[in-house]
């Protein structure tokens, strides 16, 4: 009989982009010498405009100091992908996979993030796609709804994806999204107005999953209701993802 494979769920709440990259290479390090198992964090961001290995600058519209006095941080990466946005009210996960012991290949592995993103959609009568050729990430029509960036060292994988649930849109007025000009940018909330706040049944994978890995702060309630839906929906998108990777391939 298959031994059931574990993942270690990290929920941290907002983190700092820097933070959350540090403690991402820390924990490849760690995946690459059997330290530790399979890990996935959940978190979000403060806003913050990040560029993928191709250091795409010129798709950033205005000046670092334009940048600073929005309260945006801007980080340059080692993944895959354009720039892009983060920011409160996006779910974020980042998975620390070790692909080499799953028997899965790259281009596989970013259709799992893929069809994770196109199922949650669906669930809030949402039909979102996968990009045409050369366009990564979820969309909606020809409005971008959810963004993948990935790097893959030693076989492991690290960042992952980033779904708009309600952020603030007008962010992404100050870049080309992905490097993708006539597009536009859209979120959950955008396409189904309130329907964000409706309760959404929970698919019933048959597989269990590892202890939960609480640290940081939880997502702050402050908005009250509003909050609340985006935790819950956060957390669909990582009870799908899970299904997804603990799935026998």
């Amino acid at each position: 009989m298959k031994v059931p494979r574990s993942l270690q769920i990290w929920r941290l709440g907002i983190v700092n982009y820097s933070d959350a990259l540090k403690l991402q290479e820390k924990l490849v390090s760690d995946r690459k010498i059997h330290k530790i198992s399979d890990t996935l964090l959940s978190l979000q961001h403060p806003p913050t405009y990040t560029l993928g290995k191709r250091r795409t600058d010129h798709n950033l519209l205005i000046s670092e100091a334009e940048l600073k006095k929005l309260g945006a941080e801007l980080h340059y990466t080692q993944r895959g992908g354009d720039i892009t946005f983060h920011g409160p009210h996006q779910a974020i996960l980042y998975p620390i996979i070790s692909l080499r012991d799953i028997g899965l290949g790259a281009r596989n592995y970013v259709e799992k993030l893929e069809s994770t993103m196109i199922e949650i959609a669906s669930l809030y009568g949402v039909k979102a796609c996968p990009g045409q050729k050369g366009e990564t990430g979820i969309w909606v029509g020809d409005r971008k709804i959810g963004a993948i960036g990935v790097r893959i060292q030693y076989g492991i994988t690290s960042h992952g994806l980033a779904f708009n649930i309600d952020p603030d849109l007008n962010y992404f007025k100050h870049i080309v999204p992905c490097g993708i000009a006539d597009k536009d940018v859209t979120s959950l909330r955008r396409e189904t107005g309130n329907g964000i706040y409706e309760a959404v049944e929970k698919p019933a994978p048959h597989v269990t999953y590892s202890k939960e890995h609480q640290c940081h702060q939880a997502l702050k309630r402050a908005n009250g209701g509003r909050a609340d839906a985006e935790m819950e929906l956060a957390e669909l998108l990582l009870h799908l993802l899970l299904y997804s990777l603990l799935l026998p391939f």
